[in-house]
């Protein structure tokens, strides 16, 4: 008997450690997935276009174009530039197949950019997960 218990043990050992060792590899894959296809931080910087700021001068989104060359079409950036945090900024708009951008403050937290309307600083507008 106990040799057979010292036998299980070892085996519920090994099944443990393969157990994590597989929901590491599982989370490593989903975090690579989410980085190379959801972070709108990897965006590229393009040439600036224009920029508006909030009626409350809280926020000011700055608009870029950027041109993928000859196998893809031009896209619009914007990123929101927090005017009273230094030197904090984030990407809240990028759609393919633009090359201009108009942007519309419609009250402090509201910002439409060429037609999507986006409640800042947390909504975004991501052409690739609509």
């Amino acid at each position: 008997m106990g040799a057979n218990h010292g036998v299980e043990t070892e085996k519920k050992v090994v099944f443990t450690i393969l157990g994590i060792f597989c929901l590491c590899v599982v989370a490593f894959v989903i975090y690579g997935v989410y980085w190379a296809f959801y972070d709108m931080n990897r965006l590229p910087k393009g040439e600036f276009l224009s920029e508006e700021s909030s009626p409350d001068g809280k926020y000011t989104l700055r608009a870029y174009v950027t041109n993928g060359g000859a196998t893809t079409a031009y896209a619009v950036r914007g990123e929101l530039v927090f005017n009273e945090k230094e030197d904090k900024r984030k990407n809240i708009y990028w759609n393919y197949r633009e090359e201009t951008a108009e942007i519309k403050w419609t009250d402090e937290d509201t910002v439409v950019v060429n037609g999507v309307s986006l409640d800042v600083p947390d909504e975004e507008f991501d052409f690739r997960h609509q």
